[in-house]
């Protein structure tokens, strides 16, 4: 553990990025957020931060518990940070939501046969008219 840590290195220590670039270039596009601001890739993470990342579909919200700047295993780089209750709250409804707008979504059982593909050509020729 060291006493000053740059944010890429902390955000790749964390294991919020695989690599140190692709953690420095989310930085510069200004998707990662550092107690409610934009931050430097050289930005210097103190313990009780607020910061937010993108993972996937979701925005993790997660407060600094501690400094490192190795990698280490998934179990480890976890004792680095907390997720704050209300992004917690936040995926999980953002969760609910995406699920049941798939059930909503009614995906065909099969493919169209040919007197329905013809019918389905048929259709989009009339619309273009």
């Amino acid at each position: 553990m060291s006493d000053s840590v740059r944010l890429d290195k902390w955000l790749w220590a964390a294991r919020f990025f695989k690599t140190r670039a692709l953690a420095k270039k989310a930085i510069e596009g200004g998707k990662v957020n550092y107690d409610g601001g934009r931050a430097k890739t050289s930005k210097q993470v103190e313990i009780g931060a607020l910061i937010r990342v993108p993972q996937g579909w979701e925005i993790l919200e997660v407060e600094v518990l501690s400094l490192s700047d190795q990698r280490r295993g998934a179990p480890e780089a976890r004792t680095l940070y907390a997720e704050t209750d209300e992004s917690v709250q936040r995926r999980a409804k953002e969760a609910e939501a995406r699920r049941l707008t798939n059930e909503a979504m009614q995906h065909p059982l099969k493919r169209p046969d040919k007197k329905q593909r013809r019918d389905i050509q048929r259709f989009q020729r009339h619309q273009g008219e």
